[in-house]
């Protein structure tokens, strides 16, 4: 069952995200020059292994996503939680033309699955989705279908924004 999760919550978070990405980018300073005098040494961290489709996790899902649909042209904000009560999926709140729905899901194997829900209660629609490969977790496309409208699928194509 759907339960939302605090408004406000999900409303900062957002915000907060939002906000971040925009002053981390701001403020992010220029690289430092070398000269023949002061030997460059590389202070950045090493990157992680990109992991395969099949190797992701709920935790992997974390964070903020962006869905675009075709061939509709509004996109939506996704926010993606650890579900409190399920072990391996997640929870959270997609936001669409200034409205609100909840969200819980998971990915096995690759595949990935989400329920949306305009009340909290019922499953309003369904995402159906592979993780792309190439993407190290940061992409998946797939297949959205209304529950008022099974018979007119959206392709949608969601991509990570931030953790």
């Amino acid at each position: 069952m759907l339960r939302p999760s605090s408004p406000l919550k999900n409303a900062l978070l957002l915000a907060a995200l939002s906000g971040g990405l925009q002053a981390l980018a701001a403020d992010a300073p220029a690289p430092a020059q070398a000269t023949a005098a002061t030997p460059q040494v590389s202070t950045a961290p090493q990157a992680a292994p990109c992991p395969q489709p099949d190797e992701l996790q709920a935790a992997d899902l974390y964070g903020l996503w962006r869905a675009e649909f075709e061939p509709q042209a509004t996109p939506a904000t996704v926010l993606l939680e650890r579900h409190p009560d399920l072990a391996g999926s997640v929870r959270g709140v997609l936001q669409r033309e200034g409205v609100r729905a909840w969200v819980s899901g998971d990915v096995d194997n690759g595949d990935f699955t989400l329920e949306e829900s305009a009340n909290g209660r019922n499953i309003s629609a369904t995402w159906l989705g592979e993780v792309s490969p190439e993407s190290c977790g940061r992409e998946i496309k797939g297949t959205w279908t209304s529950e008022t409208q099974p018979q007119k699928p959206l392709r949608f194509v969601l991509r990570k924004v931030a953790q």
